[in-house]
């Protein structure tokens, strides 16, 4: 059925869009977006989507708001061009942290995205390691929740694991992070990380595991200001540890995170491309691994009928 696939991108992400549709051996389809003077978007289709399976690529990047705005209009574009079937590809998932209302009277904002996509049109979502697994059940249409814990275990396998721990920033993260050092066939070490009030910076009160003279290894699914994990270096290296590799799916980086991670203690950095990262946002200690191959093999399989579940597995 690949003669009636067709992938679009909008502008958060066109370089991992080119990519997935390298892997998937099919063309980029054409779209215009033009900014109006007055901030209003209009999106124009190309080429023909009559009758054909469309899978729309935008992850959550900055300007957030604008980016979910072209999506919506994009979802809505080829609606009305008669296409058979839209999947909206959402590496990384707009308000995906705001997935419970744990304040009086604030949205819960992950599931008015799901709403949104749905009523633009969209018939299912593909996306990526969400904050919680639990938001796949905001959507009443079918969400292709993909993980790249196989690519970024296969990295550290790469380049060697000895000597190396597994460590759990804080006890909610402990079954995630459980599953990435059974992966690698290695201890896990859970950091006691409380967070006293709202204006101070979490802190670390004990460690359950050795990482003393260990090679530390901490997996998480984003780092956006990048606190939180640089306490978590601040901490591995009080308690004696020889070395600390960290690495998250979504590079969000926001304000002077990539600067704050440059000057810190911190051996590498392994991120993915579901965000785009600038060039300004990187530097020596960073690697970059592309999921541009796993969403093409998800998206060929959905065209063409067949299973992904081989794609949902690990963390």
């Amino acid at each position: 059925m690949a003669d009636t696939l067709k992938i679009f991108s909008g502008n958060a992400n066109i370089p991992l869009a080119k990519a997935i549709c390298d892997h998937a051996g099919v063309k980029l389809s054409e779209c215009e977006i033009v900014k109006f003077s007055n901030e209003n978007l209009k999106v124009k289709i190309c080429d023909s989507v009559r009758g054909q399976d469309v899978f729309i690529v935008q992850p959550s990047c900055p300007p957030v708001n604008e980016g979910i705005i072209e999506l919506l209009i994009m979802i809505d574009a080829v609606k009305h061009a008669s296409a058979n079937r839209i999947t909206a590809v959402v590496p990384y998932f707009p308000y995906v942290r705001s997935d419970k209302k744990d304040e009086p009277r604030i949205s819960i904002t992950a599931r008015l995205m799901a709403d949104l996509l749905q009523t633009a049109g969209a018939d299912r979502v593909m996306t990526m390691n969400l904050h919680s697994p639990q938001i796949q059940g905001f959507f009443r249409i079918p969400v292709d929740h993909l993980l790249a814990g196989k690519l970024l275990c296969e990295h550290f396998n790469k380049h060697g694991t000895e000597n190396c721990v597994v460590v759990a920033p804080d006890a909610g993260s402990a079954k995630r992070a459980g599953a990435y050092a059974v992966r690698l066939g290695l201890p896990l070490a859970i950091l006691d990380k409380r967070r006293h009030d709202d204006s101070e910076s979490p802190a670390i009160h004990n460690v359950i595991g050795d990482v003393k003279g260990k090679r530390a290894l901490i997996f998480d699914d984003e780092i956006a200001t990048g606190g939180s994990i640089l306490e978590v270096v601040k901490a591995l290296d009080n308690l004696g540890v020889t070395e600390i590799s960290a690495c998250c799916v979504h590079a969000v980086l926001s304000g002077s995170a990539p600067e704050r991670l440059k000057n810190s203690s911190l051996n590498k950095l392994v991120v993915t491309d579901t965000v785009s990262i600038p060039e300004t946002k990187k530097f020596d200690r960073m690697t970059v691994i592309s999921v541009a191959e796993t969403f093409a093999k998800a998206i060929m399989c959905t065209n063409r009928g067949t299973s992904i579940s081989g794609l949902y597995h690990g963390y």
